[in-house]
Protein backbone atom coordinates (compact mmCIF):
# COMPACT_ATOMS: atom_id res chain seq x y z
CA UNK A 1 0.00 0.00 0.00
CA UNK A 2 1.25 3.48 -0.72
CA UNK A 3 -0.23 6.51 0.18
CA UNK A 4 0.39 10.47 0.04
CA UNK A 5 -1.50 13.06 2.13
CA UNK A 6 -1.69 16.49 1.95
CA UNK A 7 -3.92 19.49 3.33
CA UNK A 8 -5.16 22.79 2.44
CA UNK A 9 -5.55 26.30 4.21
CA UNK A 10 -6.71 29.54 3.31
CA UNK A 11 -3.81 30.57 4.89
CA UNK A 12 -0.77 28.45 3.51
CA UNK A 13 -1.96 26.77 0.15
CA UNK A 14 -1.53 22.91 -0.38
CA UNK A 15 1.15 21.45 2.11
CA UNK A 16 2.71 17.96 2.20
CA UNK A 17 1.48 15.37 5.60
CA UNK A 18 2.96 12.10 3.70
CA UNK A 19 5.03 12.09 0.53
CA UNK A 20 5.18 9.12 -1.21
CA UNK A 21 5.87 7.75 -4.97
CA UNK A 22 2.58 7.11 -6.27
CA UNK A 23 3.44 9.52 -9.40
CA UNK A 24 0.00 10.97 -10.10
CA UNK A 25 -1.26 6.99 -9.37
CA UNK A 26 -4.23 6.26 -6.79
CA UNK A 27 -6.90 3.44 -6.15
CA UNK A 28 -8.37 6.55 -4.78
CA UNK A 29 -7.98 9.93 -2.79
CA UNK A 30 -9.94 10.60 0.45
CA UNK A 31 -11.10 14.09 0.98
CA UNK A 32 -12.37 15.38 4.33
CA UNK A 33 -13.10 19.16 4.62
CA UNK A 34 -15.78 21.72 5.20
CA UNK A 35 -18.54 22.06 3.21
CA UNK A 36 -16.97 25.64 1.25
CA UNK A 37 -13.77 23.77 0.97
CA UNK A 38 -15.40 20.73 -0.25
CA UNK A 39 -17.37 22.62 -2.80
CA UNK A 40 -14.62 24.76 -4.20
CA UNK A 41 -14.11 23.85 -7.70
CA UNK A 42 -10.58 24.83 -7.80
CA UNK A 43 -9.19 22.72 -4.97
CA UNK A 44 -11.22 19.77 -6.05
CA UNK A 45 -9.42 20.58 -9.74
CA UNK A 46 -6.25 20.69 -7.90
CA UNK A 47 -6.49 17.41 -6.58
CA UNK A 48 -7.73 16.34 -9.99
CA UNK A 49 -4.54 17.12 -11.76
CA UNK A 50 -2.34 15.63 -9.47
CA UNK A 51 -4.08 12.24 -9.41
CA UNK A 52 -5.62 11.92 -12.69
CA UNK A 53 -8.27 8.69 -12.84
CA UNK A 54 -8.26 8.25 -9.29
CA UNK A 55 -12.05 8.50 -7.86
CA UNK A 56 -12.42 11.67 -5.17
CA UNK A 57 -14.63 9.92 -2.22
CA UNK A 58 -15.05 12.18 0.69
CA UNK A 59 -17.48 14.00 3.16
CA UNK A 60 -18.15 17.20 4.95
CA UNK A 61 -16.92 17.37 8.31
CA UNK A 62 -17.20 19.16 11.85
CA UNK A 63 -13.45 18.71 11.73
CA UNK A 64 -10.59 17.46 9.78
CA UNK A 65 -7.90 14.83 11.25
CA UNK A 66 -4.86 14.78 9.28
CA UNK A 67 -1.85 13.43 11.36
CA UNK A 68 -2.17 14.42 14.82
CA UNK A 69 -3.70 17.70 13.52
CA UNK A 70 -7.40 18.47 14.35
CA UNK A 71 -8.66 21.44 11.41
CA UNK A 72 -11.52 23.29 10.82
CA UNK A 73 -11.97 25.16 7.52
CA UNK A 74 -9.34 23.02 5.71
CA UNK A 75 -9.42 20.04 3.37
CA UNK A 76 -7.51 16.93 3.87
CA UNK A 77 -6.42 15.03 0.72
CA UNK A 78 -5.25 11.67 1.46
CA UNK A 79 -4.02 9.08 -1.89
CA UNK A 80 -4.23 5.31 -1.26
CA UNK A 81 -2.81 3.00 -3.97
CA UNK A 82 -3.78 -0.79 -3.43
CA UNK A 83 -0.54 -2.49 -4.76
CA UNK A 84 -2.33 -6.07 -4.04
CA UNK A 85 -5.79 -5.52 -4.56
CA UNK A 86 -8.47 -2.63 -5.92
CA UNK A 87 -11.00 -0.56 -4.26
CA UNK A 88 -14.35 -0.04 -6.10
CA UNK A 89 -16.30 2.82 -5.65
CA UNK A 90 -20.89 2.56 -5.41
CA UNK A 91 -22.70 5.53 -4.81
CA UNK A 92 -26.73 6.34 -4.12
CA UNK A 93 -28.81 9.20 -3.51
CA UNK A 94 -31.48 8.90 -1.15
CA UNK A 95 -34.60 11.76 -1.88
CA UNK A 96 -36.78 13.93 0.67
CA UNK A 97 -38.65 10.61 1.89
CA UNK A 98 -34.84 9.33 3.04
CA UNK A 99 -35.34 5.73 2.50
CA UNK A 100 -32.31 4.34 3.92
CA UNK A 101 -32.65 1.03 4.55
CA UNK A 102 -32.76 0.44 1.05
CA UNK A 103 -29.97 2.52 0.13
CA UNK A 104 -28.00 0.42 1.96
CA UNK A 105 -29.47 -2.38 0.49
CA UNK A 106 -28.58 -0.63 -3.11
CA UNK A 107 -25.01 0.09 -2.22
CA UNK A 108 -24.47 -3.75 -1.12
CA UNK A 109 -25.33 -5.27 -3.96
CA UNK A 110 -23.68 -2.66 -6.17
CA UNK A 111 -20.18 -3.92 -4.95
CA UNK A 112 -19.34 -7.18 -6.24
CA UNK A 113 -19.38 -10.08 -3.85
CA UNK A 114 -16.55 -12.16 -4.87
CA UNK A 115 -12.89 -10.98 -3.06
CA UNK A 116 -14.73 -8.11 -0.91
CA UNK A 117 -13.04 -7.44 2.41
CA UNK A 118 -14.59 -4.83 3.86
CA UNK A 119 -16.53 -1.60 3.45
CA UNK A 120 -16.26 2.11 4.31
CA UNK A 121 -19.22 4.06 3.96
CA UNK A 122 -19.34 7.52 4.19
CA UNK A 123 -23.11 9.41 4.16
CA UNK A 124 -25.17 12.50 4.23
CA UNK A 125 -25.51 13.06 7.76
CA UNK A 126 -28.59 14.70 7.94
CA UNK A 127 -31.07 13.01 5.01
CA UNK A 128 -30.03 9.55 5.95
CA UNK A 129 -31.45 7.06 9.51
CA UNK A 130 -28.27 5.46 10.15
CA UNK A 131 -29.50 2.93 11.65
CA UNK A 132 -31.97 1.87 8.95
CA UNK A 133 -28.58 2.46 6.61
CA UNK A 134 -26.33 0.14 8.27
CA UNK A 135 -29.27 -2.54 8.41
CA UNK A 136 -29.36 -2.18 4.54
CA UNK A 137 -26.15 -2.48 4.35
CA UNK A 138 -25.53 -5.78 6.42
CA UNK A 139 -28.29 -7.63 5.65
CA UNK A 140 -27.22 -7.47 2.23
CA UNK A 141 -23.59 -8.06 2.10
CA UNK A 142 -21.68 -11.65 2.92
CA UNK A 143 -21.24 -12.55 6.19
CA UNK A 144 -17.61 -12.12 6.67
CA UNK A 145 -17.61 -8.56 4.81
CA UNK A 146 -17.55 -5.53 8.28
CA UNK A 147 -18.37 -2.00 7.48
CA UNK A 148 -17.00 1.30 8.61
CA UNK A 149 -17.22 4.78 7.89
CA UNK A 150 -19.66 7.70 9.37
CA UNK A 151 -21.61 10.43 8.48
CA UNK A 152 -20.75 13.49 6.98
CA UNK A 153 -20.64 16.81 9.37
CA UNK A 154 -21.86 20.87 9.07
CA UNK A 155 -19.27 22.02 12.02
CA UNK A 156 -22.23 22.83 14.61
CA UNK A 157 -24.59 24.07 12.57
CA UNK A 158 -26.79 20.89 11.53
CA UNK A 159 -27.53 22.89 8.55
CA UNK A 160 -26.51 20.78 5.02
CA UNK A 161 -24.08 17.74 5.35
CA UNK A 162 -22.24 16.86 1.69
CA UNK A 163 -20.95 13.56 0.57
CA UNK A 164 -18.52 13.20 -2.80
CA UNK A 165 -18.84 9.98 -5.06
CA UNK A 166 -16.50 11.13 -7.80
CA UNK A 167 -18.82 14.18 -8.72
CA UNK A 168 -20.13 17.01 -7.53
CA UNK A 169 -20.26 17.00 -3.95
CA UNK A 170 -24.08 16.86 -3.07
CA UNK A 171 -26.59 16.88 -0.08
CA UNK A 172 -28.10 13.18 0.23
CA UNK A 173 -25.31 10.97 -1.20
CA UNK A 174 -23.99 8.03 -0.06
CA UNK A 175 -20.82 6.69 -1.06
CA UNK A 176 -19.42 3.24 -0.12
CA UNK A 177 -16.31 2.08 -1.01
CA UNK A 178 -15.47 -1.86 -1.56
CA UNK A 179 -12.05 -3.03 -0.76
CA UNK A 180 -10.64 -6.71 -2.31
CA UNK A 181 -7.17 -8.33 -1.83
CA UNK A 182 -6.77 -11.43 -0.53
CA UNK A 183 -3.46 -9.85 1.16
CA UNK A 184 -5.51 -6.58 2.74
CA UNK A 185 -6.05 -7.07 6.28
CA UNK A 186 -8.77 -4.77 7.91
CA UNK A 187 -8.82 -4.30 11.56
CA UNK A 188 -11.15 -1.59 13.67
CA UNK A 189 -12.86 -0.60 16.88
CA UNK A 190 -14.98 1.76 18.39
CA UNK A 191 -15.29 3.17 21.70
CA UNK A 192 -17.03 6.15 23.84
CA UNK A 193 -15.76 7.16 27.11
CA UNK A 194 -19.42 9.24 28.44
CA UNK A 195 -20.53 8.22 31.81
CA UNK A 196 -24.01 7.45 32.54
CA UNK A 197 -26.19 9.61 35.11
CA UNK A 198 -29.75 9.75 36.40
CA UNK A 199 -32.84 7.09 36.51
CA UNK A 200 -32.74 4.52 33.94
CA UNK A 201 -35.99 5.72 31.76
CA UNK A 202 -38.48 3.56 29.30
CA UNK A 203 -38.74 4.51 25.86
CA UNK A 204 -42.63 5.14 25.74
CA UNK A 205 -43.10 6.76 22.48
CA UNK A 206 -41.16 6.73 19.69
CA UNK A 207 -41.54 5.94 16.02
CA UNK A 208 -37.82 4.81 14.22
CA UNK A 209 -35.63 7.71 15.45
CA UNK A 210 -38.03 9.96 16.77
CA UNK A 211 -38.20 10.19 20.42
CA UNK A 212 -41.55 11.98 22.11
CA UNK A 213 -41.60 10.09 25.83
CA UNK A 214 -39.89 9.23 28.31
CA UNK A 215 -41.72 7.36 31.04
CA UNK A 216 -44.89 8.28 29.28
CA UNK A 217 -42.90 12.27 30.08
CA UNK A 218 -41.96 14.91 27.13
CA UNK A 219 -38.38 13.49 26.44
CA UNK A 220 -37.78 16.81 25.07
CA UNK A 221 -38.63 18.84 28.68
CA UNK A 222 -36.39 16.28 30.34
CA UNK A 223 -33.35 17.65 27.70
CA UNK A 224 -34.31 20.89 29.01
CA UNK A 225 -34.41 20.13 32.67
CA UNK A 226 -30.94 19.04 32.42
CA UNK A 227 -29.71 21.41 30.30
CA UNK A 228 -30.61 24.26 32.59
CA UNK A 229 -32.07 26.67 30.28
CA UNK A 230 -34.75 26.88 27.67
CA UNK A 231 -32.77 26.20 24.06
CA UNK A 232 -32.20 22.51 23.72
CA UNK A 233 -30.60 22.69 20.09
CA UNK A 234 -28.81 19.84 18.97
CA UNK A 235 -25.76 21.09 19.37
CA UNK A 236 -26.26 21.83 23.53
CA UNK A 237 -28.27 18.43 23.47
CA UNK A 238 -24.92 16.94 21.93
CA UNK A 239 -23.21 17.24 25.45
CA UNK A 240 -26.06 14.75 26.48
CA UNK A 241 -26.26 11.97 24.57
CA UNK A 242 -28.75 8.83 25.78
CA UNK A 243 -27.65 5.26 26.48
CA UNK A 244 -29.57 2.59 25.31
CA UNK A 245 -30.26 -1.19 26.55
CA UNK A 246 -33.15 -3.76 25.52
CA UNK A 247 -34.19 -6.17 27.26
CA UNK A 248 -31.36 -7.99 29.75
CA UNK A 249 -28.52 -6.65 28.39
CA UNK A 250 -26.36 -4.16 28.59
CA UNK A 251 -25.95 -0.60 27.34
CA UNK A 252 -24.11 -0.60 23.95
CA UNK A 253 -25.20 1.87 21.78
CA UNK A 254 -25.47 5.65 22.27
CA UNK A 255 -27.18 8.03 20.71
CA UNK A 256 -27.30 11.59 20.15
CA UNK A 257 -29.57 14.60 19.27
CA UNK A 258 -29.77 15.73 15.59
CA UNK A 259 -32.86 18.10 16.08
CA UNK A 260 -35.54 19.01 18.21
CA UNK A 261 -39.33 19.82 17.18
CA UNK A 262 -40.91 22.55 19.97
CA UNK A 263 -44.35 22.29 17.82
CA UNK A 264 -45.17 18.63 19.05
CA UNK A 265 -42.22 18.01 21.44
CA UNK A 266 -40.24 15.25 19.79
CA UNK A 267 -37.05 15.06 19.38
CA UNK A 268 -34.93 13.10 16.11
CA UNK A 269 -31.83 11.22 17.04
CA UNK A 270 -29.41 10.13 14.42
CA UNK A 271 -30.44 6.23 14.70
CA UNK A 272 -33.62 4.85 16.00
CA UNK A 273 -35.10 4.95 19.15
CA UNK A 274 -36.95 1.90 19.89
CA UNK A 275 -39.93 1.83 22.07
CA UNK A 276 -39.56 -1.02 24.89
CA UNK A 277 -35.80 0.12 25.20
CA UNK A 278 -34.71 1.90 28.20
CA UNK A 279 -32.33 4.95 27.98
CA UNK A 280 -30.21 6.60 30.36
CA UNK A 281 -28.91 10.72 29.84
CA UNK A 282 -24.63 10.96 29.94
CA UNK A 283 -22.23 13.14 30.37
CA UNK A 284 -18.81 13.79 29.40
CA UNK A 285 -15.78 12.76 31.04
CA UNK A 286 -12.74 14.51 29.54
CA UNK A 287 -9.55 12.08 30.87
CA UNK A 288 -12.15 8.67 29.62
CA UNK A 289 -12.95 10.31 26.51
CA UNK A 290 -9.23 10.42 25.67
CA UNK A 291 -8.44 6.70 27.16
CA UNK A 292 -11.73 6.22 25.06
CA UNK A 293 -9.64 6.70 21.82
CA UNK A 294 -6.65 5.26 23.40
CA UNK A 295 -8.88 1.62 23.31
CA UNK A 296 -10.13 2.23 20.00
CA UNK A 297 -7.15 2.21 18.43
CA UNK A 298 -6.13 -0.91 20.69
CA UNK A 299 -8.89 -2.66 19.21
CA UNK A 300 -7.97 -1.91 15.52
CA UNK A 301 -4.48 -2.94 16.38
CA UNK A 302 -5.20 -6.37 17.44
CA UNK A 303 -8.36 -6.95 15.29
CA UNK A 304 -5.54 -6.28 12.67
CA UNK A 305 -3.65 -8.80 14.04
CA UNK A 306 -1.31 -6.95 16.41
CA UNK A 307 0.80 -5.10 13.68
CA UNK A 308 1.19 -2.00 12.88
CA UNK A 309 -1.50 -0.42 10.34
CA UNK A 310 -0.53 1.67 7.07
CA UNK A 311 -3.33 3.39 7.43
CA UNK A 312 -6.03 4.43 9.95
CA UNK A 313 -8.97 6.11 9.09
CA UNK A 314 -10.35 8.08 12.02
CA UNK A 315 -14.35 9.11 12.65
CA UNK A 316 -14.92 10.92 15.96
CA UNK A 317 -18.57 12.58 16.63
CA UNK A 318 -18.86 16.33 16.94
CA UNK A 319 -20.12 15.64 20.36
CA UNK A 320 -16.60 14.29 21.54
CA UNK A 321 -14.92 17.59 19.69
CA UNK A 322 -17.81 20.16 21.29
CA UNK A 323 -16.70 18.33 25.08
CA UNK A 324 -12.73 18.65 24.49
CA UNK A 325 -12.21 22.19 23.05
CA UNK A 326 -8.33 22.63 23.24
CA UNK A 327 -7.74 19.40 23.91
CA UNK A 328 -9.35 17.49 21.19
CA UNK A 329 -5.83 16.72 19.90
CA UNK A 330 -5.14 14.27 22.73
CA UNK A 331 -7.44 11.74 21.48
CA UNK A 332 -5.89 11.83 18.23
CA UNK A 333 -2.33 12.08 20.02
CA UNK A 334 -3.60 8.92 21.96
CA UNK A 335 -4.23 6.79 18.60
CA UNK A 336 -0.66 7.95 17.04
CA UNK A 337 0.88 6.49 21.10
CA UNK A 338 -0.82 3.01 20.01
CA UNK A 339 -0.95 2.88 16.52
CA UNK A 340 3.30 3.72 15.93
CA UNK A 341 4.67 7.07 13.91
CA UNK A 342 4.32 5.22 10.56
CA UNK A 343 0.74 4.94 10.06
CA UNK A 344 -0.93 7.40 8.29
CA UNK A 345 -3.81 9.52 10.27
CA UNK A 346 -6.98 10.41 8.26
CA UNK A 347 -10.38 11.11 8.92
CA UNK A 348 -12.75 13.61 10.21
CA UNK A 349 -15.49 14.20 13.13
CA UNK A 350 -18.97 13.33 12.17
CA UNK A 351 -22.56 13.58 13.19
CA UNK A 352 -22.26 9.25 13.79
CA UNK A 353 -20.10 6.85 13.40
CA UNK A 354 -20.23 2.79 11.61
CA UNK A 355 -18.74 0.24 13.32
CA UNK A 356 -19.33 -3.51 13.77
CA UNK A 357 -20.65 -3.94 17.36
CA UNK A 358 -18.63 -6.22 19.12
CA UNK A 359 -19.42 -9.78 18.45
CA UNK A 360 -23.00 -9.09 17.62
CA UNK A 361 -23.23 -7.20 14.27
CA UNK A 362 -20.70 -6.09 11.29
CA UNK A 363 -22.22 -2.61 10.90
CA UNK A 364 -24.03 -0.40 13.60
CA UNK A 365 -24.74 3.13 13.83
CA UNK A 366 -22.68 4.72 17.07
CA UNK A 367 -22.71 8.03 18.17
CA UNK A 368 -20.18 9.66 20.57
CA UNK A 369 -17.21 7.52 19.54
CA UNK A 370 -13.96 7.32 18.19
CA UNK A 371 -14.13 4.96 15.79
CA UNK A 372 -11.04 3.50 14.09
CA UNK A 373 -10.08 1.47 10.89
CA UNK A 374 -7.00 0.00 10.33
CA UNK A 375 -5.41 -1.09 7.01
CA UNK A 376 -2.35 -3.03 5.96
CA UNK A 377 -1.32 -4.95 2.96
CA UNK A 378 1.77 -6.28 4.50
Amino acid sequence: MKIEQSYWTAEADWETEKSSSLDGTGSVVLLFGSAAALQDNARLAEVRARYPGAPLVGCSTAGEICGTRVRDDSLTATAIRLEHGEIKLASVEVGESGDSFHAGQSLAQALPAQGLVHVIVLSDGLKVNGTELARGLRDNLPHNVTVTGGLAGDGTRFQHTLVCADGKPGEGIIAALGFYGERLKVGYGSLGGWDSFGPERLITRSKGNILYELDGHSALELYKEYLGQHDAGPAEALLFPLALRSGDEGYGLVRSVAAVNEDDQSMTFFGDMPEGSYARLMKANFDRLVDGAAGAAHAGFETLGSIEPELAILVSCVGRKLVLKQRIEEEVESVREVLGENTVLTGFYSYGEICPHGAITKCELHNQTMTITTFSER
